[in-house]
């Protein structure tokens, strides 16, 4: 049982290319059964994958340029705009490639980027993929993810090291639950405005949380020491919006009372 039972949103991210630079919201409206708008929209494969744009199934991220294998990708500054689609990438401040994501030519301006500044670790001919509303997320189903900024606390405390919050690549952070209450709240519905999500996994952690997201280097041992402290390598929680509705910085999230039948 959590003893707040309400939190707040102090962020709110997506994450337009999977593994390249997460975007500041302040606000955005969810959907029934969607991620946030354009969150894993795109991703860039590293080899042949096998995806389908036309009938778009889940892969898993190994098919992908991603921060688990691809550390360098953090020193990169994208920025992606929806009323043109494109992406655009700095390197140290100046622009290394830019092109709308929706077009051959800006596809291939972007691929060319990576196939002459990612190898080797490219294990075959870079491309952009994108399947309509599909979601290049870890998980096979649509979902919007949470982190306790206080479990992030507690986890400094057991490495002894500041540890950056955007090392976890949610979508909201928030602020008022004891640390690590969140992960007992799979199967329990959040309420945030008018807007309704269902918990439904927790979330493992990967190697791509060891990588500083300011520095780009790989520089913390994450996943084991979760492992040695709690027995398990969670941190962070799932949920599905099972009914729509705007969310912002500095909403509450209520954990909602089961009703008694």
């Amino acid at each position: 049982m959590i003893a707040s039972r309400t939190a707040e949103i102090t962020g709110l991210y997506r994450y337009p290319i999977k593994g390249l630079t997460p975007e500041h919201l302040t606000r955005v409206v969810l959907r029934s059964g969607q991620t946030l708008p354009a969150d894993r929209r795109y991703a860039i494969e590293n080899g042949p994958s096998g995806f389908d744009p036309e009938a778009p199934q889940w892969k898993p991220k190994i098919q992908f340029l991603m921060l688990a294998r691809n550390e360098r990708l953090a020193s990169l500054d994208s920025w992606f705009e929806d009323a043109t689609n494109r992406l655009t990438i700095r390197k140290d401040g100046q622009i290394v490639a830019s092109g709308d994501l929706e077009t051959a030519a800006g596809r291939a301006a972007i691929e060319s980027y990576f196939s002459e500044n990612f190898q080797p670790e490219l294990k075959g001919p870079p491309k952009v993929l994108s399947g309509r509303d599909h979601s290049f997320s870890d998980v096979a189903r649509k979902v919007v993810s949470i982190i306790n900024l206080d479990s992030v606390r507690a986890l400094e405390t057991m490495l002894g090291a500041a540890v950056h919050p955007l090392r976890f690549r949610a979508n909201l952070y928030v602020r008022g639950w004891p640390a690590w209450s969140e992960l007992d709240l799979v199967d329990q519905t959040l309420a945030i405005g008018q807007a309704r999500l269902k918990v439904v996994k927790r979330i493992k952690r990967c190697p791509a949380t060891n990588v500083d997201p300011v520095t780009a280097k790989r520089d913390l041992e994450i996943p084991p020491a979760l492992s040695r402290h709690l027995g398990h390598m969670d941190c962070g929680i799932y949920a599905e919006v099972i009914k729509g509705g705007e969310i912002g910085v500095g909403d509450a999230v209520a954990v909602e009372e089961p009703r008694l039948v």
